[in-house]
């Protein structure tokens, strides 16, 4: 038990963060939610336009964060607004998840790098700048060596299938939301724009695809 405790201390910093950008997200997912869910009352067709649009903006901003529920957001602008905004929810989460993974993309390894040090993450820093220095057809294998065993190689190899399951994962917002996941599989480098892209337009498409049928 002391073992235990003491390791939580050791990594106090990362495990204050993590809940203030779980916490966080979830704040900037209620105000999101205020926009697309007003208060039920008499308006007019040019006041619902201005609300929808405005929402979808910001859906797709605040979406690309990680930790920000989005898939949930959109869940409740079907709702309330039924199958007629379903293209719309459609394109604000593939175009959120794209923002985000773009993001990834363009940081720096060694910005990621500095901030597992800070959090005193040392052995994942360690990691991402020595994965970062790796040639391209050599990150896979650098990867596979810390997650030696034959299951941990099969995830690697199904990286797509396991992305699209975790993405229409309930609770996902545990490992960041679908922003969060898709800044994880931009800041890997494992995923190219155009298989990712692929990934993303199928598994965000059943929900918005059934109200827009119903």
């Amino acid at each position: 038990m002391r073992a235990v405790l003491k390791g939580f201390w050791a990594r106090r910093r990362a495990i204050a963060f993590y809940g203030l950008l779980f916490l966080g997200g979830w704040y900037l997912g209620d105000l999101l939610k205020d926009l697309t869910v007003p208060d039920m009352r008499p308006m007019n067709e040019p006041l619902i336009h201005r609300i929808v649009m405005t929402a979808f903006v910001a859906f797709i901003v605040l979406a690309a964060i990680p930790f920000v529920p989005g898939a949930e957001i959109g869940f409740a602008m079907l709702l309330l607004f039924g199958g007629q905004v379903a293209p719309l929810v459609y394109l604000g989460m593939v175009s959120a998840l794209v923002l985000s993974f773009a993001v990834a993309r363009l940081i720096p390894a060694t910005i990621l790098a500095g901030l597992l040090n800070w959090l005193r993450l040392t052995r994942a820093a360690d990691f991402v700048a020595e994965y970062d220095a790796a040639a391209p057809v050599d990150r896979m294998d650098a990867l596979s060596g810390i997650i030696p065993s034959n299951l941990g190689r099969r995830l690697i190899d199904n990286r797509h299938l396991l992305l699209a399951i975790a993405l229409n994962t309930p609770g996902n917002s545990l490992l960041g939301g679908g922003g969060g996941l898709a800044f994880i599989a931009g800041a890997s480098r494992l995923y190219s724009f155009w298989p990712f892209l692929a990934v993303v337009i199928c598994a965000v498409a059943p929900v918005p695809l059934f109200f827009y049928v119903a």
